[in-house]
């Protein structure tokens, strides 16, 4: 298993994670199997979406922060309910298939950690599993 650090700057924000998972793969020499890129934070997720247009980052923040409110009502009080409901609606990991040392990614597409719960430097853990 390998390790990357994640710097976010904010309460909630996406960052684009994909070049750096890229280089352990390739540091790594991965080939042909699964990566399970994943996050041990109750706080924060892992997603692949567009990485063209940093409007869709934007519009998912938002979204997420109209669907799930940061309230004072929450039975787990400590100011952070919101992003333990966002963390699970989201989700802790993503799988990508490795082929000749290259993440199989859509032409658009790029691996986001999120954050709910920031500013923080936080873990993504990389799990390689040759097939």
């Amino acid at each position: 298993m390998e390790t990357i650090s994640v710097r976010t700057s904010s309460r909630n924000s996406f960052v684009e994670i994909t070049q750096d998972v890229a280089r352990v793969v390739n540091e790594k020499n991965w080939d042909n199997g699964i990566l399970v890129v994943y996050t041990p934070h109750t706080t924060s997720a892992i997603t692949i979406n567009e990485n063209a247009d940093p409007d869709v980052q934007a519009d998912m923040n938002s979204f997420l922060s109209k669907l799930i409110p940061n309230l004072s009502e929450f039975r787990h009080n400590e100011g952070n309910s919101d992003s333990h409901i966002k963390s699970s609606l989201v989700g802790c990991s993503e799988t990508i298939i490795v082929e000749n040392v290259q993440m199989v990614l859509g032409t658009w597409q790029g691996i986001y950690f999120c954050e709910f719960d920031g500013p923080r430097t936080r873990k993504v853990h990389l799990k390689f599993i040759k097939s």
